[in-house]
């Protein structure tokens, strides 16, 4: 019995062998391969992926055509959204990290792109079918309009590669926008940062991105009492994804150290005292690792640049 595609799970069906032939290519599937695939509806690209690697995990909510996927040996179904699915538990019983690959529900494919983030460690590669402006948005640097909070939430921790568009015409019904496939590969070495750190001051950024930093951002770390350098007389879309990462990493080692300073000194010194003492070690601390990095950079003078164009704000 022919299947219905169903609006509520975002169904949209590719149907162009062309397409689905361009997109197996681009994954290069292999034998031995922990391949899962999101959402296989009616088996596309299933088919040709398992003729590639042999076996196969697939993720499909829809418990009709999970029932049809499990008379099938070669493949592993899990019956669930996949929001709720644990890949680093997926990983571990494959004894390797996953190639994640699918056909998105675009209704729901940024929240599926973040909790993947929270699994990054353990997925090798991901290929995904996306809203060609989901994929614009991936991959923009700064300075476009598209670049914004999934830019740099997932570009600190992969590299995003848009690999084809795909036209409406490829899928069944075929979906009111345009499509294109993104290749993301984990970068080898991350920056070891606190993730919920970058995406809170990220979140804040761009809450108003049309207005400059200081009304947001600025008034953030105020609150936070950073003492360092940090230009906010930019919009956020103008700030690259590296100085984001710079500024979490400056944030977090005042955190570490303000903790530590509280466990070791707390109970051996007046309130009033302590307290005094305490934010003058974390200004400092700022101002020491914020001037760290910026004397990394190929500018010499760019640290005593900064400086003073902060205090002549």
């Amino acid at each position: 019995m022919r299947h219905i595609a169903r609006k509520r799970f975002g169904q949209h069906f590719l149907t162009d062998s062309a397409v689905i032939g361009d997109i197996v290519d681009a994954i290069a599937p292999r034998p031995g391969d922990a391949l899962v695939e999101i959402g296989p509806g009616l088996g596309a690209m299933t088919d040709p992926l398992v003729e590639r690697c042999g076996r196969l995990t697939v993720i499909e909510l829809d418990r009709d055509l999970a029932a049809r996927l499990r008379r099938r040996s070669e493949l592993t179904v899990v019956e669930a959204d996949v929001l709720s699915v644990d890949f680093a538990a997926l990983a571990e019983q494959a004894e390797r990290n996953l190639r994640v690959v699918g056909n998105l529900p675009y209704n729901i494919s940024t929240p599926i792109l973040f909790h993947l983030l929270g699994a990054v460690e353990h997925v090798a590669d991901q290929h995904f079918m996306l809203q060609k402006e989901v994929v614009e948005r991936m991959a923009a640097g700064p300075g476009s309009k598209a670049y914004g909070r999934l830019s740099v939430m997932l570009q600190w921790r992969y590299d995003i590669e848009r690999v084809l568009d795909v036209p409406p015409e490829a899928f069944d019904p075929p979906p009111r926008v345009e499509s294109a496939v993104v290749r993301m590969q984990p970068l080898a070495v991350a920056p070891a940062l606190d993730a919920a750190l970058l995406g809170e001051l990220v979140a804040v950024a761009f809450s108003q991105r049309r207005k400059l930093l200081r009304h947001t951002l600025g008034r953030w770390l105020e609150q936070r009492g950073f003492a360092g350098s940090f230009d906010v007389q930019r919009r956020a879309e103008e700030v690259p994804v590296a100085e984001y990462q710079q500024l979490a990493l400056v944030l977090n080692a005042s955190h570490i150290a303000v903790s530590n300073a509280l466990l070791i000194s707390g109970m051996f010194m007046p309130k009033l005292e302590f307290a005094a003492l305490f934010a003058a070690a974390l200004a400092g601390l700022s101002v020491m690792l914020w001037a760290t990095s910026v004397a990394r950079s190929h500018d010499p003078c760019s640290w005593e640049r900064a400086t003073e164009k902060n205090r002549s704000t």
